[in-house]
């Protein structure tokens, strides 16, 4: 099976290399010289331009951490800026404050597991 001519010439290199330099996105250098997004970074990888962050990749979110020695309780929604662990003196060998250790340990009312009332089906015809 012969092997198929490559489609980069060396004005087409040198092409490659300027729009890689402008920062264009893989996919929009490909459709400007007529080739493959794929075919794009194989090249640059080859010719050793350097390496981008992936635009799928997002950066880590920063995760907030209790202070060293404090109640960790949460409050609020972890996915937003707001959000936080209490930070008050936690009881000795517990994790949490004397007010969220008494939540955390508290009994749950037997009333809160009764089931619930079975809906009564209805049909179809």
């Amino acid at each position: 099976m012969p092997l198929t001519e490559s489609p980069w010439t060396p004005e087409l290199v040198q092409q490659l290399k300027a729009l890689w330099e402008q920062g264009l996105p893989t996919a929009e250098i490909g459709r400007r010289l007529g080739i493959s997004k794929n075919a794009v970074v194989s090249k640059a990888h080859r010719i050793g331009l350097k390496g981008r962050p992936s635009p799928l990749k997002r950066p880590p979110t920063p995760k907030y951490a209790p202070p060293p020695r404090a109640c960790v309780w949460p409050e609020g929604d972890p996915g937003t800026k707001d959000f936080r662990f209490c930070g008050q003196p936690p009881l000795p060998g517990r994790p949490y404050c004397a007010p969220h250790t008494e939540v955390a340990r508290a009994k749950v009312q037997p009333e809160a597991f009764k089931p619930l009332k079975e809906k009564t089906r209805t049909s179809w015809r």
